[in-house]
Parts: C-alpha cells; sequence; structure tokens
C-alpha cells in the first residue's frame, strides 16, 4: 500500500506526507510540470502539462488497497474502480455510495456554467478542514 498525492492544488499535501512517514507507508507525489512539487525523501512523478495529464498518471499507476489523495471526482471513480481508496482534501472519503451522486453533481455544474449560469467556488479552507482531513486518513491508514 502507498499514499498517491494528485498534488497540483492540493493544501493537504505536507499533512499527508506526516502522516504516512509517521506511519511507515510510502507516499508519491504526482503532479504537472507546472507545479513541480519536490519534498525530500519522498518520490515525486512530475508529468507534461495537459488536461489531466496527472489524474491519467495516477489512474494508470494506482493498484488496489493504495490510497489516493485528490479533490477530482472523476479520478477518485477510477481508483475505487481498481480497488483503491480515495478521499478529498476536507476528509470526504469516496465511496462506491457516494461517487454517483458526486459525479452528477459535477455534471449538472458544468452543464449550467455551459449554458451561461454560474457556479459557487469553493469557501475558503478552514482549520476544521485540516482536522476533518486527518480524521479521514487516519481511518484509512488504519482501517488496511
Amino acid at each position: 500500500m502507498k499514499i498517491v498525492i494528485d498534488a497540483d492544488a492540493c493544501p493537504v499535501l505536507d499533512i499527508t506526507l506526516c502522516l504516512a512517514a509517521e506511519k511507515g507507508i510510502d507516499a508519491v507525489i504526482v503532479c504537472d510540470n507546472a507545479h513541480f512539487i519536490e519534498r525530500e525523501n519522498i518520490e515525486t512523478i512530475v508529468v507534461d502539462k495537459g488536461a489531466d495529464s496527472a489524474d491519467i498518471k495516477i489512474a494508470n499507476t494506482v493498484k488496489k488497497g493504495d490510497i489516493v489523495v485528490t479533490q477530482d471526482y472523476g479520478l477518485a471513480a477510477l481508483c475505487l474502480g481498481k480497488g483503491a481508496k480515495a478521499l478529498n482534501q476536507n476528509g470526504l472519503i469516496f465511496t462506491d455510495k457516494n461517487i454517483e451522486n458526486l459525479l452528477y453533481s459535477r455534471f449538472m455544474a458544468k452543464k449550467a456554467r455551459m449554458a451561461g449560469g454560474r457556479t459557487k467556488g469553493p469557501s475558503k479552507r478552514t482549520t476544521a478542514n485540516d482536522t476533518a482531513f486527518i480524521k479521514a486518513l487516519t481511518f484509512l491508514l488504519e482501517e488496511s
């Protein structure tokens, strides 16, 4: 098992790496070359900049039992399909029970934007978000 981090715009990168180190679990950072992110003693995979290039790399390399940290519902769905676990930066654990509704909500929001509508962006990050993320990731690590 390893933790794979979709690191482009990931506000919990250092928290994730700290928890992985505490539990003795390998972590991998995946980012595109526009967001080159590197930490000492952590494997970093850099892909070419492009729409979903980091997501495609993660989807192609994740294995059953891995944990993926991502904000992307589509990537989370692909990872779940391969037997991996996934959670977002606010501690939402993606499951077979919630991913379909999340994907549908994303589709409807995109459809509204394409028709000229506006959708609300994410709320400002809080310490409660970090706490929820730590709790969820700890749960997944202990569950494995």
